[in-house]
């Protein structure tokens, strides 16, 4: 069985203003660089076979550090990016409602097989991340990897280890720089160990936060932004 350390990438400004960030190559802001070096340092003295990055600038930033700490190349691997949303990529709620108003009620309605013009549908982009991270365990056996990713690949994560269906608002918090152990076993059965862990930034400020179930963005819930 496979260990991974998956790692949401730390805070961009886009994250900030509750924008659906998806595979804009957007950079770091300066709290997520300060997210990034604290985990280089809760890492250390981890033991680690590898570590796999998205290919998104914001993911190889947030990597960075940790690959200086551990003494790891970073691999790039772009199975690893945040769902598509195509035409509204960048783009914030009230932009989105204005502009695309019927994707929005597409949006709203939860369905897995929906997609935003242009981009990946709940289903298309659950397919990719789950045979991304089997191919990592398989290629890696009785290996230990650390996985720096995005939000939307976590909640695919979440739901798979949880037998969740892909139809509703995400369940679970995926903060940013927040640390999830989970466990790949024979079979591609995926096990959590911890969930969130983020005592590393306990002293930081708070982060956005996009509430899916009330359908607009808000700071009032647990779940987590866009991107």
């Amino acid at each position: 069985m496979t260990e991974l350390l998956l790692i949401r990438h730390g805070e961009t400004d886009l994250n900030r203003e509750l924008r659906f960030q998806g595979q804009v190559d957007t950079a770091l802001n300066a709290i997520g660089h300060e997210q990034a070096r604290r985990l280089a340092r809760r890492l250390a003295g981890e033991r680690a076979d590898a570590l796999y990055v998205s290919d998104l600038a914001r993911a190889l930033q947030t990597a960075q550090p940790i690959a200086g700490e551990l003494a790891l190349p970073t691999q790039a691997e772009a199975g690893l990016r945040e769902q598509s949303f195509g035409l509204v990529d960048g783009m914030g709620v009230e932009e989105i409602q204005r502009l695309h108003p019927t994707a929005w009620d597409g949006w709203l309605r939860f369905d897995p097989d929906f997609a935003m013009p242009g981009g990946e549908s709940q289903r298309q982009f659950h397919a990719r991340v789950i045979d991304t991270l089997n191919r990592l365990a398989v290629a890696h056996g009785d290996g230990r990897l650390v996985v720096v990713t995005h939000g939307g690949v976590l909640d695919m994560v979440y739901r798979t280890a949880r037998s969740l269906g892909l139809g509703g608002p995400r369940q679970s918090e995926i903060p940013n720089a927040g640390l999830n152990r989970v466990r790949v076993n024979p079979g591609g059965v995926i096990e959590i160990l911890d969930w969130a862990d983020t005592r590393h930034l306990a002293d930081l400020p708070p982060q956005p936060v996009y509430d899916q179930k009330k359908h607009v963005p808000g700071e009032a819930s647990g779940t987590a932004g866009p991107a």
